[in-house]
């Protein structure tokens, strides 16, 4: 096991989760991993699940328009709204499901992204907001902490094999 932090902390009261993930990787190869389509679709869904961006513009009012996509062919829809952007240190977006359509489910999370580098690892701190404790709630029933730990497990093993 690697001694890379990770942690994962979820605060009802304030309706937000808390993730922090360390990687041995550059700055630039970790933000492209969370900024270009090409590179979340290799990582960005819990396996067996695979991630399939149908648009993304990468700018403050942008959005991602992506979809979680089963072994079996099902579809969870998901649009990210970009909010804010400092390159290679933190971005921000609005997050909630949606219909094929693009037609937001309400109420969504706020998402919160911040980028740090410390002896020579990378250290992206995660703050999720949620709008409602029952959407919350339902999000972690439905095993978001298994899922999105999963997820940047599989960014862990990537980030070796991308190009610097």
């Amino acid at each position: 096991m690697n001694n890379l932090l990770f942690e994962f902390t979820v605060d009802k009261t304030a309706k937000t989760v808390f993730v922090t993930r360390e990687f041995a990787s550059s700055l630039s190869l970790v933000w492209d991993a969370f900024t270009k389509k090409e590179i979340l679709d290799q990582w960005w869904a819990p396996k067996p699940f695979a991630s399939k961006t149908k648009s993304m513009d990468f700018k403050v009012g942008g959005r991602r328009f992506y979809a979680m996509v089963s072994p079996e062919g099902n579809e969870i829809w998901a649009i990210q709204k970009y909010t804010s952007i400092t390159p290679k240190r933190n971005f921000k977006f609005l997050n909630a499901f949606a219909d094929k359509d693009e037609n937001p489910q309400l109420p969504g999370s706020d998402w919160d992204f911040n980028f740090s580098e410390q002896d020579g690892k990378i250290k992206v701190s995660i703050i999720i907001y949620n709008d409602s404790l029952e959407r919350m709630e339902k999000m972690i029933e439905m095993g978001f902490k298994e899922g999105f730990t999963m997820t940047l497990n599989e960014l862990e093993k990537l980030l070796p094999h991308l190009k610097k």
